[in-house]
């Protein structure tokens, strides 16, 4: 009977080396999941600098194209589709288009 106690208790101690060699291996993951999602939110804070500063600059620019074209409201239809200023609408315009002519 001394023989199934010292298996049992083997057998205790190699369970509990696994789950705790588990559970050591879970928190490293959990620590670089961590690390990653810092980087993440890093670098959006990062696009949204330069989102604001593109948009600085479109509003600029549209604003001094208005000012100098006679025909402004023109102007700021074909401006309001340039990429990387916030406006871009991807094949909105053609689709009315296709629909005006139908």
């Amino acid at each position: 009977m001394e023989d199934d106690s010292t298996f049992f208790e083997r057998e205790r101690e190699r369970l509990s080396r696994e789950i705790t060699a588990g559970f050591e291996e879970l928190l490293s993951s959990t620590n670089d999941l961590n690390r990653k999602l810092e980087e993440v939110l890093g670098m959006t804070k990062e696009y949204d600098t330069i989102a604001s500063l593109w948009h600085s600059f479109f509003q600029l620019m549209k604003k001094s194209a208005a000012d100098n074209d006679d025909n402004g409201d023109e102007t700021e239809l074909q401006q309001a589709g340039l990429p990387g200023t916030g406006g871009h609408i991807v094949a909105m315009k053609q689709s009315v288009k296709k629909t005006e002519q139908s």
